[in-house]
C-alpha cells in the first residue's frame, strides 16, 4: 500500500472516529446575580418590582388606563405595579405621587424601584413618571398612541424634564449595596 493511501485511510479512520464520538456535554451555565449599579444586589421585593415593570414593556398606552388589560398612563403603570408586586396602594396621579410621604432620593442615589418624576411639559409641574430599573434607565408609559417602554435618563430630553425620586419600599425591600 502506498504511503498516500495509508495517510488516507488514516486520515479517514480518525475523520470517521471523531463523527462517531459523543459532543462534550455543554458547560454549566453559571449565573451570576443580577447586577444593575455598582455592587448592587437585589431583595425578592425590588426583584419583583423590576421583572415586574419590564414584563409590561410593549403594553398599549391608555390615558387613565391602569391594567394591562386596558393598557396604562404613566401612573397606572406604577400603580399596577406596585399593587401586584408589593400590595402597596399608591396615589392615582403623578400630582398625589410626588407629594406622598416617600423618601426624597437623590439622582446618584436611584435604587431598582424607585419612583422617578418629570416635567415633560416645561417648568416644575409633574407630569410624568415611571420606575427606575437599574443602569439609568427606567420603565414609563409615555405617551398615546405608544407603548410601555424602557428608557435612559441620560438621553437630553429626560436630564432636562428629570424633577425628582421617591422610595417606597421600605428598607428592608431595597436594593442593597453590600
Amino acid at each position: 500500500m502506498s504511503m498516500s493511501a495509508r495517510l488516507t485511510i488514516i486520515f479517514l479512520a480518525a475523520l470517521l472516529s471523531a463523527c462517531a464520538s459523543r459532543t462534550p456535554p455543554p458547560a454549566p451555565v453559571v449565573r451570576p446575580p443580577i447586577v444593575f449599579g455598582p455592587s448592587q444586589s437585589f431583595s425578592p421585593e425590588a426583584e419583583d418590582v423590576l421583572f415586574r415593570a419590564l414584563g409590561l414593556v410593549g403594553t398599549p398606552y391608555r390615558w387613565g388606563g391602569n391594567t394591562p388589560d386596558s393598557g396604562f398612563d404613566c401612573s397606572g403603570l406604577i400603580g399596577y405595579v406596585y399593587r401586584d408586586v408589593t400590595g402597596i396602594a399608591l396615589p392615582r396621579t403623578t400630582r398625589e405621587m410626588i407629594s406622598m410621604q416617600a423618601a426624597d432620593v437623590g439622582k446618584e442615589g436611584l435604587q431598582t424601584g424607585d419612583l422617578v418624576f418629570f416635567a415633560t411639559n416645561g417648568g416644575s409641574q409633574v407630569s410624568h413618571a415611571g420606575i427606575y430599573v437599574g443602569e439609568g434607565r427606567f420603565v414609563h408609559a409615555p405617551a398615546t398612541g405608544g407603548t410601555v417602554k424602557l428608557d435612559s435618563l441620560s438621553k437630553a430630553y429626560w436630564q432636562k424634564a428629570y424633577l425628582s425620586a421617591k422610595r417606597v419600599l421600605q428598607p428592608e425591600h431595597l436594593a442593597r449595596n453590600p
